[in-house]
């Protein structure tokens, strides 16, 4: 029967945890010993090039290990969303990118929730919801149409690019606040989602919060034209 790789990705997971766990376990327990061996060993100069390949070889040990968390996360990322897509076949799944605002903005909320560095955003007839797992997806928070005051698209800086952000406003125990959602890439080489796939994924809540809002009769939120694009064409024709 042959091995997945999510297994295999795991698997190395748990050594080198298991690993690193046996050796941070010996050096608490027992530092008298771990002090006899030392002593008893020759001394051994340390020069420039010695602590030069030392460092070389901690920083590969962080890179593979970062990788090995990295691969892991993304697999567990896919297994979640065709797990969700499956169970919910007419609801939007995306990708969101966890970052410091929406963190405190949940936590404004009320919703003290632990979320990975991607999850998964469902919006269905019900509202938005934010998933973690794998293959058996747990939904840690729900955000409810009728609680949505707004959906608009906005933009924010990431490290030292400009990335595109979905902002909702919500409405919820007396208090009104945004929580901004980046929505990941499709492509493994991308950071953030834009361009018209951000756009399209806005409108389709949007779409879903009207609906959802209709079919209760609560007041639907005001229609927004979109912005004129003037063209150098168009400037050219105004000065004439």
């Amino acid at each position: 029967m042959p091995i997945s790789s999510a297994r295999v990705r795991i698997s190395l997971i748990l050594i080198v945890a298991a690993v690193a766990a046996l050796v941070i376990g010996v050096l608490a327990v027992l530092p008298p010993e771990v002090d006899r061996v030392i002593a008893m060993l020759p001394p051994v100069p340390v020069s420039g090039a010695l602590a030069a390949q030392v460092f070389a070889v901690v920083c590969a040990t962080g890179l593979v290990i970062a990788g090995i968390r990295r691969l892991a996360g993304r697999g567990a990322a896919r297994g979640r969303r065709r797990a969700l897509e499956s169970a919910n076949p007419t609801a939007d799944v995306s990708t969101g990118v966890r970052h410091s605002a929406m963190r405190a903005a949940l936590v404004e909320l009320g919703a003290r929730v632990h979320l990975p560095a991607r999850f998964s955003v469902v919006a269905d007839e019900r509202g938005l919801s934010l998933w973690t797992g794998g293959r058996r997806p747990r939904r840690v928070h729900e955000i409810h149409w009728r609680e949505v005051r707004a959906i608009r698209s906005d933009s924010t800086v990431a490290g030292s690019t400009v990335v595109p952000v979905a902002l909702l406003r919500i409405r919820r125990d007396g208090s009104s606040l945004e929580v901004p959602v980046i929505l990941a890439g499709e492509r493994a080489s991308s950071f953030a989602l834009t361009d018209a796939p951000f756009f399209a994924t806005v409108r389709s809540w949007k779409a879903k919060h009207r609906a959802a809002l209709a079919a209760e009769g609560l007041e639907l939120p005001p229609l927004t034209a979109p912005i004129p694009v003037i063209t150098a064409d168009m400037l050219a024709g105004a000065v004439r």
